[in-house]
C-alpha cells in the first residue's frame, strides 16, 4: 500500500503520542490487572510510585515498560471466580446455548425497514448523547434539570445551555444540517467498507489494514489508537490488543459490532464471531465479549421483539463464567423479580463510579446501561434511548447502541420525525472515500450484505 508523506507523518506523530500513552495509562493498567484477576497487588506501591511521575519525566516510559514486563506472566490470584479466554474455541466451550423460542424471519421489505431502523436509531441515539459525553452523572442531571428536560424527553438544544458546563456546544441538534462524524457511527461504516472488500470471510488484519487506509489516526482512541499503533510497529493480532494496553476492556470494542448483527438476520451466532474477528484487534476477555454481545443482541432483534429473548440471545455467545455474564444475569434477575428502575440504575452507580475514568468507560459497566435502557424502556424509542443518556457513563455509546436494537425491532417507523430531523437523512464521516453521504446510501449497501441462517 503506497503511503502519503501526510499519511506517513500522522502513522509517525501518533507513534509518538502511544509511546508515552501506556506510562500515562500505568493506574488504569493496574485496575484492569488487578480485575482481570492477576496476582499482581504486591506492585501496587510500585504502579503509583511511577503514575505519580509528570508526563514529562522522561523516566516514565522506561520504567513503564519494565513494569508491563514485570507483570506480563503474574498468575491469577487464589479464588479468582471467573474464567474468562480470549481465544474463539475456548470462548465457544464456555457458551450456554439458548434457541429463540419463535423467530420470524422478515421479508425482504420488512428486513429493509428493520435494517433502516437500526441505522437510523444508532444515529439518533449517538446525537442525543453527543452533547452529554464526557459530562459526569451528577453534573448532567443537574444540568437536564434545569433545562426542564428531566426524566430526559427530548435532544439538548441551544436554548439549554445557561451557564458554564462540560456540556459539548459544537454538536446540540437543533443547530445541526446533517449528523456530524463520530467514532459510534464512523465503525459501522467502517465495518461495511471492510465487508465490501473482503467480504464475509475477512480476518483481524483485514480490520487493520482498513483502518489504516481509511481514516486518519486521529480518528482513533484508546485501545484502538493503541492497537494501530501496535500493527504499525509489527505486532499482528491478537498481540496487537495486549502489548501495552491498559485499555483491553473498555468499551472501544463494544460500539463497533452492529454492521455484523445488521447483516446476520436470526444468526446471532454468526454475528458474535465477526464481531469476535473485528474486537481480537484491540481487545481481551470482556472487552470482546461486549462486542459479541451487541452484535448477537442485533442479529436476534431481527427477527424477535422479546426483549428478554433478545438480551439472552446475545449472553449465549459469551461465557457463562465471565464478569460481564454475571452482571447482565444480575439485573435480568432483577428486573424479573420486580426491581424499580430507580434500584436498578441505583445499583449501577453503586457497582461503578462514573466520575472514575476506568469505569466510566469500561465494556461493563456501559453493557449495564445499555441493558437497563433496553428492559426498562419498554420499546419506546424515545423513552429508551433518553434513558441510556441520563444515566451518563459513555452517553453517545450508549445511546447509539440501544438506539440500534431499539431500531431493529421498531424499523425506522418506530422512530418519531422529532428525532430524525436533525440528520436530514445525511451523515458525515472521516472515512476516506465515503465522507457525507445520505443514510439510504448505507442502508442500501447493508441489504446487500444480509445472508440468512440456512
Amino acid at each position: 500500500m503506497m503511503m502519503t508523506y501526510r499519511k506517513k507523518y500522522q502513522l509517525e506523530t501518533g507513534l509518538k503520542k502511544a509511546q508515552s500513552e501506556y506510562a500515562n495509562g500505568i493506574l488504569t493498567e493496574y485496575r484492569q490487572s488487578y480485575d482481570e484477576g492477576l496476582d499482581i497487588e504486591k506492585y501496587e506501591a510500585l504502579f503509583r510510585a511511577i503514575g505519580d511521575l509528570s508526563a514529562d519525566e522522561p523516566q516514565k516510559s522506561a520504567l513503564s515498560g519494565t513494569l508491563f514486563e514485570l507483570i506480563a506472566d503474574a498468575p491469577m490470584r487464589e479464588g479468582y471466580e471467573y474464567q474468562e479466554p480470549s481465544d474463539w474455541e475456548e470462548i465457544r466451550l464456555l457458551c450456554k446455548p439458548y434457541a429463540l423460542k419463535n423467530p420470524k424471519k422478515p421479508s425482504e421489505d420488512t428486513l429493509r425497514e428493520k435494517i433502516s431502523g437500526a441505522w437510523y436509531g444508532r444515529i439518533c441515539g449517538c446525537i442525543l448523547g453527543k452533547p452529554a459525553e464526557g459530562t459526569r452523572f451528577a453534573e448532567l442531571q443537574k444540568f437536564l434539570k434545569d433545562a426542564g428536560n428531566y426524566p430526559m424527553y427530548r435532544y439538548i438544544r441551544r436554548s439549554d445551555i445557561h451557564y458554564k458546563s462540560t456540556i459539548r456546544t459544537s454538536c446540540l441538534a437543533d443547530e445541526m444540517t446533517f449528523a456530524p462524524w463520530d467514532d459510534d457511527t464512523n465503525y459501522v461504516v467502517l465495518a461495511q467498507v471492510l465487508i465490501e472488500k473482503y467480504g464475509r470471510n475477512f480476518t483481524s488484519k483485514d480490520v487493520l489494514d482498513i483502518w489504516l487506509e481509511k481514516q486518519p489516526v486521529y480518528s482513533y482512541f484508546t485501545a484502538e489508537k493503541t492497537a494501530l499503533v501496535n500493527y504499525i510497529n509489527g505486532l499482528q493480532p491478537p498481540v496487537s490488543a495486549v502489548f501495552q494496553n491498559p485499555y483491553r476492556e473498555w468499551i472501544g470494542a463494544q460500539i463497533r459490532g452492529d454492521y455484523f448483527g445488521y447483516i446476520n438476520p436470526g444468526n446471532p451466532e454468526a454475528a458474535a464471531e465477526m464481531a469476535f474477528r473485528d474486537a481480537s484487534i484491540s481487545h481481551v476477555k470482556n472487552g470482546i465479549y461486549g462486542e459479541m454481545f451487541v452484535a448477537a443482541m442485533l442479529a436476534a432483534a431481527a427477527v424477535t421483539d422479546d426483549m428478554e429473548e433478545i438480551i439472552r440471545s446475545g449472553l449465549a455467545q459469551i461465557p457463562y463464567s465471565s464478569r460481564l455474564y454475571a452482571a447482565v444475569e444480575r439485573l435480568l434477575s432483577d428486573y424479573q423479580n420486580g426491581v424499580s428502575v430507580e434500584k436498578a440504575f441505583s445499583d449501577i452507580h453503586c457497582a461503578w463510579d462514573d466520575r472514575d475514568g476506568y469505569d466510566w468507560c469500561h465494556t461493563i459497566s456501559n453493557a449495564l446501561i445499555v441493558v437497563a435502557s433496553l428492559l426498562y424502556g419498554r420499546e419506546n424509542f424515545g423513552k429508551s434511548v433518553c434513558m441510556a443518556v441520563e444515566n451518563g457513563f459513555d452517553t453517545d455509546c450508549n445511546g447509539a447502541t440501544v438506539g440500534s436494537v431499539l431500531g431493529m425491532i421498531l424499523g425506522e417507523k418506530g422512530i418519531g420525525s422529532e428525532w430524525k430531523k436533525p440528520v436530514n437523512g445525511i451523515l458525515e464521516t472521516t472515512v476516506q472515500g465515503v465522507g457525507k453521504k445520505p443514510v439510504s446510501e448505507f442502508i442500501d449497501q447493508t441489504v446487500k450484505h444480509v445472508v440468512f441462517e440456512k
